[in-house]
């Protein structure tokens, strides 16, 4: 294996004093308290899109009570710590992560959106970037044509950023996937605070690739945490530890339980990790939990003992769900 191994192998780079305890106990929280929303860092958009919201549930309260009553029969769980009584699941959109009240797919008439060939949670920023570089096109092209061309080029570029396509997951016992788009930029072995002995990948995303995360090994989660922190460029190994950043623990029978890690890192551009994972959840390999809106970073970190076969090299281009890094042998 040492011949797939970056040049820094020897280095640890997970940092083991997370930064979240109960004073009680001196144990991590499962569920970190610091996410209220499946997008921490907020934005423009978000705030956008809330505020849409509001007004949405104003006028389905005054013009359609019968609809309203029909969901609020519909629903299940509770309220929680939510910050508004949610009228249909639209509402939780940015509150999938919350032990709050939720749909079956059979009641959620807007289920739909999961099948567009464009990430659900982008979609918002989709229709504001596209329509104002759609309007200032015009505005230009009514001057002098070529000027427009800009506006067309960054709507499509737009576009092509949340785009999302559909993937062949490999589904043979012991396989591990890629959980992000992009060029692998290393390979280490270290020993992980949680995990012991264990290999990193580390995948660096441009702007052209597809920014979806996707669940390396099936399994259940058992931690998710996340840190506030700075916005060094995502090629730099330090990234890791010093940008924004959230940790995905999972919990995984097909390793006899053992825990594995994916870790969404913000970039130089990028400054919005999304994540609806939470604490309990079962998810299946290359199923998606989350993205990273512009260029970032994305770390997958496995125990590394005998029975595992790494089969990616660093400098290979490779997609979420269906590129295989490695394979635990079973017996």
């Amino acid at each position: 294996m040492a011949s797939f191994l970056s040049s820094n192998a020897s280095v640890p780079l997970d940092d083991p004093s997370p930064p979240f305890t109960d004073a009680s106990t001196m144990e991590v929280p499962a569920m970190d308290p610091a996410l209220k929303s499946i997008q921490p860092g907020g934005g423009v958009v978000m705030s956008i899109e809330l505020a849409w919201g509001k007004l949405r549930r104003a006028w389905l309260n005054s013009v359609r009570p019968k609809y309203v009553s029909k969901m609020r029969d519909r629903r299940q769980g509770h309220r929680g710590d939510l910050p508004f009584e949610p009228v249909d699941s639209r509402d939780m959109k940015y509150y999938r992560n919350q032990d709050s009240y939720w749909w079956a797919d059979a009641d959620d008439p807007f289920l739909w959106r999961e099948s567009l060939p464009f990430v659900r949670v982008g979609l918002a920023e989709l229709i504001v970037m596209c329509t104002a570089s759609v309007l200032l096109a015009l505005i230009a092209g009514w001057f002098w044509w070529p000027l427009a061309l800009p506006f067309v080029l960054i709507a499509g570029l737009v576009a092509w950023f949340f785009r999302n396509p559909r993937r062949q997951v490999p589904g043979s016992v012991g396989t591990v996937v890629a959980p992000a788009d992009g060029k692998l930029v290393e390979i280490v072995e270290f020993d992980d605070p949680v995990i012991g002995s264990a290999i990193r990948f580390g995948i660096f995303l441009s702007i052209f690739n597809v920014h979806a995360n996707r669940i390396a090994m099936p399994g259940r989660v058992v931690r998710v945490r996340y840190r506030p922190g700075k916005f060094m460029n995502a090629l730099r190994s330090e990234s890791s530890k010093e940008n924004e950043n959230m940790d995905v623990e999972l919990e995984c029978p097909e390793i006899g339980g053992r825990i594995v890690r994916i870790r969404q890192i913000t970039g130089q551009f990028a400054r919005r990790i999304v994540c609806w994972a939470r604490v309990g959840d079962v998810l299946q390999r290359g199923e998606m939990f989350g993205m990273i809106k512009l260029g970032s970073r994305t770390e997958l970190v496995i125990p590394h003992d005998e029975a595992l076969e790494i089969v990616a090299q660093v400098g290979e281009k490779v997609c979420a769900g269906s590129t295989v890094f490695a394979r635990y042998q079973q017996g």
